[in-house]
């Protein structure tokens, strides 16, 4: 009756092997480290990256703990504070030439201490948010009337390109603020022109004046445009800080719009706030110019003459000198997405830019009158700039879509098509709000959420096991499960933990144990209605089953409902609880249950079982005490 089979207890003991497994990074603590990453969007960081840091750090006698190569960063963990920041001098005189033009980021982080065979087994800590780890947590100004106003910019640019399209004669474009101004010499020219912005141009609402013999049309951005152009600036310069702050190499950062025209920025365990704003103030801009062909410059490239008047000399991804004419024909400005893809010939991979309106007229008369010759794309960051790619002209490209292709790989395919698409802000933003959390106040932040947890969990321990005995018992060793499933799924999905989830955390020891006392009373009461201990047993189980489920989902409920629709602390919060509602059910339910059939499911003549006291009514009215 009460008795499992055996492969209950072999999926009981697997689900508590990994739980141990994937819980134990979070006992190592933190130590000391120097993460090298890329400092610019063309820079790469790999394994002879790796090479060059393990040698340099060997030749200062210095050996770290562990050399890693994580996604796009290296990390070098140390022992001592002192050989960390050692280790950060010497990799900046070895990658650093040039400080005012830096190809590497070398900056002070916090890796986990947790052995090498966890990390080879995917078991990596939870992350800890701002408030536990300390860092730095900026407020972003967006500046929505610079977007604007740059908007505006590219209307008038492509309404005198349409009217001299159309041989509208007479007509003056000028940009006054966020609206642009046209005057004409008689009002059939006006009315022409009124008929050209209606058909092409759909964001823009025009408004007639008379000015003595001037006719003025007056364009200006319909509400709903404006309200989408402030919605894409705001989520490009999301996309665009996140791909910054990877230089970083900070754990789950935090970048979250707030309201209209604001951004907030959190970044756990960055103490050095100066990177962090040099970083998140970073300006890029695009550039696509033609490549000098003359001999002057095949000279000048390969450094035996002197560049020729009107070009300049810049350096591609490879080192190699490029010299390009002065003249840009295009700016990021005009670019309005960037896809990798692959040629439907030859199968290489390419890279596919599409063009606004603007761009696509420049860039078929460019690409027509320059078939053969080559062209730069430049990205230009802190004032310098990089050729990402120069490929031929093989022909006439009308229609806005553009394909670069040419002895690319597909990871450089990807890389050059974020570097196009996210490389610079769609509006200006200003640090409006600034504050730091240094990591003594997030050590003690967790000292107390860890102490209110275990001093909650003691304290029901000792209830239970006074009050329910045995019984008691195996409840709290469940309930000592239930924390350890739910430190392991938090530490496998690599979840962010913060204060409100310490608080989920004491929440959910009370919320586990429930369980228990229902299960514990069940029996009780089949014990006090004369059922034999092994019967008690199964009945409160399978009794006490159905209003645990009820109750936990109920409670799951609104435990959704806080993440569905809530956000930062409450987002947090609700991820642990929910969490902790399922591995209560299983630890309270199933692992308890095991305990219970272990202890008492092989004794075919038992005769009482320890769950405290247990009240029995006599005939005459009168109770009993039982044990």
């Amino acid at each position: 009756m009460n008795r499992y089979p055996v492969w209950k207890y072999a999926i009981i003991l697997v689900v508590l092997l990994l739980g141990l497994i994937y819980a134990l990074p979070n006992f190592f603590g933190e130590a000391p480290a120097v993460q090298v990453s890329a400092g610019k969007s063309s820079v790469k960081v790999d394994a002879t990256t790796q090479e060059r840091v393990a040698q340099a750090l060997k030749d200062a006698g210095l050996t770290p703990d562990l050399l890693t190569l994580d996604g796009g960063s290296i990390r070098a963990r140390f022992a001592t504070p002192d050989e960390q920041l050692k280790a950060r001098d010497t990799l900046q005189r070895a990658l650093i030439p040039d400080a005012a033009d830096p190809s590497y980021v070398v900056a002070l982080n916090l890796v986990s201490r947790s052995p090498a065979w966890l990390a080879a087994l995917n078991a990596h800590p939870m992350y800890l948010g701002l408030d536990l780890r300390g860092g730095v947590d900026f407020l972003l100004q967006v500046d929505m009337k610079g977007a604007i106003d740059k908007r505006a910019e590219s209307f008038a640019s492509d309404l005198r390109t349409a009217f001299r399209d159309k041989g509208i004669r007479g007509s003056s474009v000028n940009r006054n603020g966020q609206t642009v101004e046209v005057t004409f010499r008689d009002a059939e020219a006006r009315e022409a022109a009124k008929r050209v912005v209606q058909d092409q141009f759909p964001d823009l609402t025009t408004t007639e004046s008379q000015d003595g013999s001037t006719w003025k049309l007056v364009a200006s951005i319909k509400p709903e445009a404006a309200r989408r152009l402030q919605d894409a600036a705001l989520k490009q310069n999301i996309t665009t800080l996140h791909n910054r702050i990877n230089e970083l190499g900070v754990a789950e950062p935090v970048i979250q719009q707030q309201g209209l025209e604001r951004i907030v920025v959190q970044l756990p365990g960055v103490q050095d706030t100066a990177k962090a704003k040099d970083i998140l103030g970073r300006t890029a801009t695009l550039e696509v110019r033609l490549v000098d062909e003359s001999t002057e410059a095949r000279s000048a490239e390969t450094g035996t003459g002197s560049v020729p008047f009107g070009s300049e000399r810049y350096l591609d991804r490879s080192g190699q000198a490029v010299i390009v004419k002065r003249q840009v024909v295009l700016t990021g400005e005009n670019l309005t997405d960037a896809q990798p893809g692959f040629d439907g010939q030859t199968q290489e991979p390419t890279v596919n830019l599409t063009l606004d309106a603007k761009g696509a007229r420049i860039f078929k008369d460019i690409t027509r009158e320059n078939v053969g010759k080559r062209m730069a794309i430049i990205l230009f960051e802190k004032g310098r700039g990089e050729v990402v790619t120069a490929p031929v002209i093989r022909t006439e490209i009308a229609g806005g879509r553009v394909q670069i292709s040419g002895r690319m790989t597909t990871t450089e395919a990807n890389d050059t098509s974020l570097l196009l698409r996210a490389g610079s802000l769609a509006a200006p933003m200003e640090i409006i709000q600034e504050r730091t959390i240094g990591p003594s106040l997030g050590a003690d932040n967790i000292s107390k959420g860890f102490n209110s947890v275990l001093y909650g969990f003691i304290a029901i321990m000792v209830f239970m096991c006074a009050y329910y005995a045995l019984f008691g018992v195996f409840s709290s060793i469940a309930l000592a499960v239930n924390l350890l499933l739910l430190v392991s799924v938090l530490s496998m999905l690599q979840a962010t933990l913060t204060l409100p989830g310490i608080a989920a955390m004491a929440l959910a020891i009370g919320v586990a144990i429930d369980s228990n006392v229902l299960i514990n009373e069940r029996v009780r009461e089949e014990l006090r209605n004369g059922a034999s201990p092994q019967a008690a047993i199964h009945a409160g189980y399978e009794r006490a089953w159905g209003t645990i489920l009820d109750s936990n989902v109920t409670t799951l409920i609104a435990g959704v409902a806080l993440l569905a629709f809530g956000s930062g602390p409450i987002r947090g919060f609700a991820v642990v609880h929910c969490i902790g509602i399922v591995t209560s059910m299983f630890s309270a339910v199933f692992f308890s249950r095991a305990l219970v059939n272990l202890w008492y499911g092989g004794k075919k003549k038992l005769k009482s079982v320890s769950i405290g006291t247990v009240w029995r009514p006599k005939t005459d009215g009168a109770v009993v005490q039982a044990k």
